[in-house]
């Protein structure tokens, strides 16, 4: 009984690691916490190689750190800003320090007395030659004004005869210049093969949702399982199942239908007409024969809808017929499980005005979930991703626009916000979003609510992906509802994502 405790703790406390370890992914997934972590952890890191660089150098004077350390960190908080070039860091701060030398020996000629004294004069010299320098080249730098400044109070040692050395302030500027080169390099590898390709080592959804499973059900289960054999499509490795869950109904159907043996193919499952099917009594027929002919003449009419799918989208498609039982959503999480998928494709059901239980259900489980409304046709070359925030989510509805469209289509990501003041910080979580995605994406920013906009604007796209916002907490979803509960019928198809994760 000891040993079953102790299990049981170590499995609950490895489920909380995991599920720490989640939020945190998800949270570095956000652009921004990614860029601060890395300023955070990189710009120490690179100040104390140069550090030791320096210590190993006589002559490399410590007033050369603080111009160095405040532009690596405004190359690293903002890898993508004005001041985020390699060229200007090192061209601005090498370019500083140049003018700051330049006043200093002007300054010996006006104050000959003690040039080891900073002068007003020398100062203003140096700031204004720098402004002049780096604004003629377009090399301006912040940390420039600093390199230049502190250059004026370098250590120079004197000769023999008691005279001053400039040597010493040479030795300052070729110290920044090396220095920064040194801390250039660093931050273009980074940005380089980190930054750039983050979605390849955080996004999760550009690594997964290529084993699609599609429950066969209501009218429109055609057109949703072809958008989820677009989006397997788009991954080598992409592969459809549809699902069909046989009911008591069905159960009730086979009884009175004319008897057929389920036969296995290499591509599914097909039927046999029954006088090739095994003898079975005429006055006795079990529950399990039943079973086997509703399963049959589901797998008949599953496999010429997986015909269709391999014939149009190229994609390995199977099928899988299930018994429903008691939860229709817990049967197709556990297929999903069972075939390896990891994103479930349904089409969208109400009860009441508001979606299905077999929908919610699903929205709870622990697969990846997209609920297709079907409007007309089955092509979406022309997406709309409206983005509450940056996330996971947001950025797996732009890879799954991006999958459809395909490299004719069209994608555009929007964001609407209350006030004009927000209209910068919209626009730079934009940037951020769609910079990982290796399509042409537009973006764009609107005042209007969410549901005036896109009541303007759905009729000019074939589908419209939004998030189900199923991370707000209990108390915001019931002062405001969810943005897809809140919709009138628009003009196009609707694709509502819910971020589900295995722990």
């Amino acid at each position: 009984m000891k040993g079953e405790r102790l299990y049981r703790l170590f499995r609950r406390l490895r489920r909380a690691e995991r599920r720490e370890l989640h939020e945190f992914r998800v949270w570095l997934e956000a652009t921004h916490n990614l860029v601060h972590v890395s300023a955070l952890l990189l710009v120490p890191l690179l100040i104390a190689l140069v550090t030791m660089v320096s210590n190993s150098f006589e002559g490399f004077s410590f007033l050369l750190f603080p111009p160095l350390a405040a532009g690596t960190y405004t190359l690293f908080a903002d890898p993508r800003g004005k001041y985020s070039s390699p060229v200007r860091f090192v061209a601005g701060l090498t370019a500083g320090a140049v003018c700051g030398w330049v006043a200093f020996v002007a300054g010996t000629y006006v104050y000959p007395a003690d040039p080891m004294d900073v002068h007003a004069g020398s100062a203003a010299l140096a700031v204004f030659l720098t402004g002049a320098v780096t604004w003629a080249f377009d090399v301006e730098e912040p940390s420039a004004f600093s390199s230049a400044l502190l250059i004026l109070i370098a250590d120079v040692p004197r000769s023999a005869s008691g005279r001053y050395l400039f040597d010493g302030r040479l030795a300052y500027v070729v110290s920044i210049l090396a220095s920064s080169t040194l801390i250039a390099i660093a931050f273009v590898v980074w940005r380089r093969n980190f930054y750039s390709a983050r979605s390849r080592y955080l996004y999760l959804s550009t690594k997964g949702d290529d084993h699609v499973l599609v429950p066969m059900r209501g009218p429109d289960c055609d057109a949703t399982a072809m958008l989820g054999a677009r989006l397997a499509a788009a991954h080598e490795a992409g592969k459809v199942v549809l699902l069909d869950l046989v009911t008591e109904t069905d159960l009730e159907d086979a009884a009175d239908a004319p008897r057929t043996a389920a036969v296995t193919t290499d591509s599914g499952s097909t039927a046999r007409p029954d006088s090739e099917a095994p003898d079975v009594a005429d006055d006795v027929e079990d529950g399990s024969e039943i079973q086997r002919r509703a399963a049959a003449a589901a797998a008949t009419d599953l496999e010429s809808r997986a015909a269709r799918i391999r014939t149009k989208i190229g994609v390995p498609c199977e099928v899988v017929v299930a018994e429903a039982g008691p939860n229709p959503a817990s049967t197709t999480l556990a297929t999903a499980h069972e075939t390896n998928c990891d994103l479930v494709v349904t089409p969208y059901e109400t009860d009441s005005g508001r979606l299905s239980p077999f929908v919610r259900e699903l929205f709870r489980g622990d697969v990846d979930v997209l609920v297709h409304r079907s409007l007309d046709g089955t092509t979406w070359k022309r997406i709309l991703v409206p983005v509450r925030k940056t996330g996971d989510v947001a950025h797996e509805m732009v890879d799954f626009a991006t999958r459809l469209a395909g490299r004719t289509g069209r994608v555009s990501v929007c964001h609407c916000i209350d006030r004009e003041a927000e209209r910068r910080r919209a626009e730079q979580m934009l940037a951020d979003i769609v910079e990982t995605v290796d399509a042409t994406v537009e973006t764009r920013v609107s005042r209007s609510p969410i549901e005036r906009f896109l009541d303007a604007n759905a009729d000019a796209y074939d589908l419209v992906i939004i998030g189900a916002s199923q991370d707000r907490s209990a108390a915001s979803r019931f002062v405001s509802r969810p943005t897809f509960e809140r919709l009138r019928d628009l003009g196009c198809d609707v694709a509502i994502l819910d971020r589900n994760h295995r722990l």
